[in-house]
């Protein structure tokens, strides 16, 4: 299961963003760090049916407290991965949770494990190694 850390995230829109691609995914838990004028309502629409993740959202005030429960795994976002993110093959949607999971994948040669249609038929299409969770 992966820990997924927002730190300070400037718009509601971003941690709703990110629930969605967890919901969506399956792959873990989604922890906050000091969300900066957090709405949960503007957070919820782009959560799109991810209110689960939403609720069990984890708001903590430090980086380090984020960091210290038992288990996670620390890994950049490497140039690489960013690079590859904008400059997907063929085209595939804007969302830029989405983006960074297919990019971090196709960099790692890693298969993909996921509910996201979206993402499914990037891969149908020859993209990424991916199957439907």
């Amino acid at each position: 299961m992966i820990k997924f850390v927002l730190h300070r995230p400037r718009s509601s829109q971003n941690i709703g963003a990110a629930a969605r691609a967890l919901a969506n995914t399956g792959a873990g838990e989604l922890w906050v760090v000091e969300p900066l004028g957090f709405d949960r309502a503007q957070a919820a629409k782009l959560a799109a049916g991810a209110d689960q993740v939403l609720e069990k959202m984890r708001v903590v005030r430090t980086l380090e407290e984020a960091l210290a429960d038992p288990g996670p795994v620390i890994d950049a976002l490497t140039p690489q991965v960013a690079i590859e993110s904008y400059a997907l093959p063929e085209v595939f949607h804007r969302d830029p949770a989405d983006r960074l999971i297919v990019a971090t994948a196709r960099v790692a040669s890693a298969t993909l494990m996921t509910r996201d249609r979206r993402i499914l038929d990037y891969a149908a299409r020859g993209h990424l190694a991916a199957v439907a969770a």
